[in-house]
């Protein structure tokens, strides 16, 4: 098999690609490293099955004759994070909807199957826990920009799903919770890497809002297992799935149990919302997935717990550190 994966010099891709490598299979990366770095995949060039394209998903002609040579697509390409939601709303409208659309109509045209990564911030402001795949939704008002993110998605979701009832497109969706671990920056907004760095300067590890609200967080590598098994299965097409943990933790314990695994050094400083990010920001307070689903279908279960990534990434964070100096 040869993947075609766009974003594939991402943290998430480039974990991604590994995995399927580690498979026996082949790897078209597809990336425009706007927020991907080569780094990420440089290691892998070496073994000769890995070949990377520069470009975007936005580039029709790209995209067809990349799809055109891989015998299925892993379409990771997006716009990522809070602050870049904020702040480039116009670039993460048109690069989710837009790149989603390109890769939807080229797969369709050679009737690749295709995984299409979503979000857990499609839920909204729902406060139906845990989440279940065919909850309805809640969205915050259309003035407020963070809520720009979740609709861009969601629409990615309808799209994908109108490809698949009028062109018989085999697709599988996946809604991914809080995806961390080596690799992860936090240049976009991410809450682990960011407090990792604080940690390990002993600086104050700052906590938007009040700190009450809840996360799961999931290890990359249980992440990038669970793709390539969904797209492998043809029953899971047409189909969306929850792909996260369930160890829900506080933003404040969070920031608690970093400080007490990078020396203890640093406290907590609260920052309102509006100061970190912008006025009238909303925020979902908790997110939790059911896994129900998934696990049915593939046998899926988080194997790696919070500590794990938090040492993890306590690791990679000193790595980088240190080969900057």
């Amino acid at each position: 098999m040869r993947y075609l994966i766009t974003g594939g010099a991402g943290f998430i891709g480039s974990h991604l690609c590994e995995q399927v490598l580690s498979l026996g299979d082949e790897v078209l990366v597809l990336d425009d490293l706007s927020t991907g770095r080569f780094d990420n995949i440089a290691h892998l060039e070496s073994g000769g099955r890995m070949r990377f394209v520069l470009g975007s998903v936005n580039d029709a002609p790209l995209v067809t004759e990349c799809a055109r040579q891989c015998d299925a697509v892993m379409h990771l390409a997006s716009a990522v994070g809070v602050r870049l939601i904020i702040e480039q709303p116009v670039r993460t409208i048109e690069t989710i909807i837009g790149g989603t659309d390109v890769v939807l109509r080229c797969c369709a045209r050679y009737r690749k199957p295709v995984l299409l990564t979503s979000s857990s911030e499609v839920y909204g402001k729902s406060e139906k826990v845990p989440f279940r795949e065919e909850d309805d939704r809640v969205m915050g008002p259309t003035t407020h920009r963070r809520w720009s993110y979740a609709c861009a998605k969601a629409m990615d979701e309808f799209l994908a799903l109108a490809h698949h009832t009028e062109h018989r497109l085999p697709v599988v969706i996946v809604r991914l919770f809080n995806t961390v671990g080596p690799r992860q920056t936090g240049q976009y907004g991410m809450v682990i890497p960011r407090f990792v760095a604080q940690g390990l300067r002993g600086e104050p590890l700052t906590v938007y809002g009040d700190g009450k609200q809840t996360r799961c967080f999931t290890h990359v590598r249980d992440v990038v297992e669970a793709l390539p098994a969904l797209l492998a299965d043809p029953a899971a097409r047409g189909h969306i799935y929850n792909v996260g943990s369930q160890e829900e933790i506080t933003i404040e314990a969070l920031a608690h149990r970093v400080i007490e695994l990078t020396g203890g050094r640093s406290r907590i400083e609260y920052v309102p919302y509006e100061k970190a990010y912008v006025q009238g920001f909303d925020d979902m307070r908790r997110r939790l997935p059911d896994l129900t689903k998934i696990h049915a279908r593939i046998g899926y279960a988080p194997k790696r717990r919070l500590d794990d990534i938090l040492r993890d990434v306590i690791a990679d964070v000193r790595r980088r550190e240190a080969a900057a100096t």
